[in-house]
């Protein structure tokens, strides 16, 4: 049980260093202690496992499961969950990955474990029962690609259409928290290497753009409420040519807002997708009175409001998902986007807080998954980097470095499938769960009846014959 704790506290702690870049050790080392106990509630879970049915041919299933099912609570609470770290995302590249266009992350970290767990039975010799699974599981994640056009629905393949999408890097003055400090700073680099890409389509070096995706927070300043903002916007899309998605920090009755704005070269600003799944300690502050006798840092957290639309909208003639930076890691967000007809995924982000660290590249490895969770290119348009294009299948077709400005045009894939993940993801999820659940609870119960009776076993009395 110990074990699973000391492995999952070293785990968190070499992937969220990123997490008090700016604000401190206290926020990782708080964080990834919180993280590690979901992992001492699997070895407790796994340990009444083992203890009760050593040698049970089912734990094959139950163990696996049990993970299923700390993860699902790891992943939403408190405070929505923290579904960034995740067995899912680790797969990406191994003959395990494609298990995810099938039921979504979940599988794949059943997957996961019962090759794990069927290893430990090779280890101690148990060979058939432990080198079946893990055929089964390897064959099986290799041979997906290859079966899964039979088990979508609509559009696949190399036939495609296509949409014509730039992606914009326009970069920040400076890392940090205060990124955009300077005001406008942002807005007009981004403005700037649009401009830049404008001239050179006009010149017929680019190809014409059907679509421009600005980052998350391209627009430092409200452009509803700053009129050299919104007119910069405009003249932008206009020169272009294309709608533009400008992700920018508005305000309305409700409070402050982070936006994803379509805004049409001719009509201005329409549609918008408003984050509905927000960082806690970051675009808002739990316990916001409580905490500040913690650190002086919590009041440099957002008060943003979530949205509570559907991850799409509308542009260049196709319904477009939309999944803002840290949305990217719940399972809810894309799978929204798929059952509204989203035919091409975006994700607009914002890294520049958290420096030169990990963070933008583990966004994109997640964005990667959910490409073949749904058979959907992902346009990532980051402020300072990691952008990149990537295809259904996972691999990136053209990214860019960090922290300089940058520009990716590509013809990206339209596509209507809708993959078993799309439409039985959750079922599946919630069998696992209960599955796991089960098993433990029976584990437990069964083992404290045992030790009940052992110590207070039933009298035995002699009858005179």
């Amino acid at each position: 049980m110990w074990l699973t704790w000391i492995q999952g506290l070293t785990c968190y702690l070499f992937l969220l260093p990123w997490v008090g870049k700016y604000v401190g050790a206290i926020a990782w080392l708080g964080l990834s202690l919180l993280e590690s106990l979901y992992c001492l509630a699997f070895g407790a879970g796994l340990a009444f496992l083992l203890r009760k049915w050593p040698r049970h041919p089912l734990l094959l299933l139950a163990v696996p499961a049990w993970y299923v099912a700390v993860e699902w609570v790891r992943v939403s609470w408190p405070f929505g969950g923290f579904g960034w770290v995740r067995l899912a995302w680790g797969q990406l590249g191994g003959p395990l990955a494609q298990w995810i266009s099938i039921a979504g992350p979940a599988l794949v970290a059943f997957a996961v474990v019962l090759t794990g767990y069927a290893l430990s039975l090779l280890v101690h010799r148990r060979w058939v029962r432990g080198a079946v699974p893990v055929a089964l599981t390897l064959v099986g994640g290799l041979l997906i690609p290859v079966v899964s056009p039979v088990w979508s629905s609509g559009s696949d393949g190399d036939d495609s259409p296509t949409l014509n999408i730039a992606a914009v890097q326009g970069n920040v003055p400076r890392l940090g928290l205060d990124f955009n400090a300077q005001r406008e700073a942002v807005l007009n680099n981004h403005v700037r290497v649009s401009q830049k890409f404008a001239d050179e389509v006009a010149a017929g070096k680019r190809a014409q753009p059907d679509l421009v995706v600005w980052p998350e927070n391209a627009s430092d300043v409200d452009p509803y409420r700053n009129q050299e903002a919104y007119d910069k916007i405009q003249d932008v899309a206009a020169q272009l040519g294309a709608p533009v998605l400008v992700g920018a920090v508005t305000r309305d009755d409700v409070g402050a807002r982070n936006a994803i704005i379509v805004w049409d070269p001719q009509n201005g600003p329409g549609q918008q997708h408003v984050k509905k799944y927000l960082q806690p300690f970051g675009e808002y502050m739990p316990m916001r009175d409580l905490l500040r006798h913690v650190s002086s840092y919590v009041d440099m957290a957002g008060d943003f409001k979530p949205g509570d639309g559907n991850n799409t909208v509308d542009a260049a003639g196709e319904t477009l998902g939309v999944a803002t930076c840290y949305e990217v890691s719940f399972d809810e967000a894309y799978r929204d986007s798929a059952h509204h007809g989203a035919t091409v995924f975006t994700s607009p982000t914002n890294n520049a807080t958290f420096g030169t660290t990990d963070m933008t590249f583990q966004q994109l490895a997640i964005n990667r998954m959910r490409a073949i969770e749904y058979d959907r290119a992902v346009v990532v348009a980051a402020t300072s980097g990691v952008s990149a294009i990537v295809n259904p299948d996972g691999s990136v077709d053209q990214r860019t470095t960090i922290f300089r400005e940058g520009l990716l045009q590509a013809d990206v894939p339209v596509r209507d499938t809708e993959t078993l993940s799309a439409r039985v993801g959750p079922v599946v999820e919630w069998i696992l769960v209960a599955l796991g659940a089960v098993a433990v609870a029976a584990a437990c119960i069964t083992t404290r009846s045992t030790r009940s009776t052992r110590r207070n076993p039933p009298i035995r009395t002699r009858t005179k014959r």
